[in-house]
C-alpha cells in the first residue's frame, strides 16, 4: 500500500510539472485560433493518441476478445468529460484575458474548493481549511485586484473554472477507484473534444492556415497536456486520497509560474509576488493542518 501511495504521489507531481508548462502551449496556440477549437483538437489528438493502448490492453485482459464497456464506465466516462470541458474551456477562454501565471495560480485554488465541496456531502471541514481559504483569498486580492479595485475578467473565468477543477478531482476519484482508468480517461477525452468542437463550429471561425499555424502548440497541448498528463490523474487517483491529490496537483501553479517567466517573459509586480506566496501557504495550509482523529 505505502508503494502504491509512493508511486501515485510521484505520478500526480509529473503531472502537475506537465499542466503547469502546458498553460504556455495554450496561451500561444491562441495566437492562431480560438479557445474552442484549440481545446477540440488536442483532445481529439489525445483521443487518438490513446485509443490504440486502451485497445490493445483491453484485448490483452479479454484473451483476444475486447473487454466491453458497461453503463458505470460509461456514465462515469461522460460525467468526467462535460466536468472536464468546462473547466478546461473556462481556463482556455480565461487565458485570453489574464496572464499564464494569474491562470496557473488561481486555477490552483481547487485544492481548497475541494475540501468545501465536502461539506455539501455531509463532510466536515477543518480549521486549517478555513484558515488556508482565507490566505488564499488574501492572496488571491493581491494577485488580481488592480488599481480602483478592478479585476481582470479572465481571473473571474479562472476562479470559476477552479470549482469545476475541484468537482473533477472528486469525480475523479470516485470512479477510477471503480472502473479502469484508461478507458475513463478516453471517454473524457472524447466528451470534451466533441463539445468543444462543436463550440467552435457555432462560435468560431475555423481557417486550416490558422490550424497549422497552431500546431506545434496543438501538439504539446494535446500528446503531453492531455494524452500524458491527464491520464497520468486518472491512474495516478485510483490509488490516492481525493483531498491528498489536490495538493499535489495543485504545484501546477507553481509550474505554470516558472515556464510562464522562461518562456513568455511574464514578471508581477512585488504585491503580485506576496499574493501568489499567500495562495499557495493556503493551498498548503488547507491540507497539511493535523486533522482531528
Amino acid at each position: 500500500m505505502r508503494s502504491q501511495a509512493l508511486r501515485a504521489d510521484l505520478l500526480m507531481l509529473l503531472t502537475a510539472m506537465i499542466w503547469g508548462s502546458a498553460f504556455v502551449a495554450q496561451r500561444l496556440g491562441m495566437d492562431a485560433i480560438g479557445p474552442f477549437l484549440y481545446t477540440g483538437l488536442r483532445f481529439t489528438l489525445a483521443s487518438l493518441a490513446l485509443l490504440p493502448l486502451v485497445y490493445w490492453l483491453g484485448r490483452r485482459e479479454g484473451e483476444h476478445k475486447p473487454v466491453p464497456l458497461n453503463r458505470g464506465l460509461l456514465f462515469g466516462g461522460l460525467a468526467m468529460g462535460l466536468a472536464l470541458s468546462l473547466g478546461i474551456n473556462l481556463q482556455q477562454v480565461g487565458l485570453l484575458f489574464t496572464s499564464v501565471t494569474n491562470s496557473g495560480f488561481i486555477t490552483g485554488l481547487y485544492v481548497i474548493v475541494v475540501p468545501l465541496l465536502g461539506l455539501a456531502i455531509g463532510q466536515r471541514t477543518g480549521l486549517g481549511t478555513w484558515l488556508g481559504a482565507s490566505l488564499a483569498v488574501v492572496g488571491m486580492f493581491l494577485l488580481s485586484v488592480g488599481e480602483g479595485f478592478h479585476v481582470a475578467s479572465g481571473d473571474w473565468l479562472q476562479l470559476a473554472g477552479a470549482f469545476v477543477w475541484g468537482v473533477h478531482v472528486l469525480l475523479v476519484s470516485f470512479f477510477a477507484s471503480r472502473h479502469d482508468p484508461l478507458r475513463l480517461a478516453l471517454l473524457q477525452f472524447i466528451t470534451c473534444a466533441v463539445l468543444s468542437l462543436v463550440l467552435a463550429v457555432i462560435f468560431e471561425e475555423i481557417h486550416l492556415d490558422a490550424i497549422l499555424a497552431a500546431g506545434p502548440a496543438i501538439l504539446y497541448g494535446g500528446l503531453f497536456g492531455v494524452a500524458v498528463g491527464f491520464t497520468l490523474q486518472v491512474v495516478a487517483q485510483k490509488h490516492a486520497i481525493a483531498s491528498h491529490a489536490a495538493i499535489i496537483l495543485s504545484l501546477e501553479a507553481v509550474f505554470a509560474a516558472i515556464a510562464g517567466a522562461l518562456l513568455l517573459g511574464e514578471a508581477l509586480a512585488l504585491k503580485g509576488y506576496v499574493g501568489c506566496a499567500l495562495m499557495f501557504a493556503g493551498m498548503l495550509l488547507a491540507q497539511l493542518w493535523p486533522k482531528r482523529s
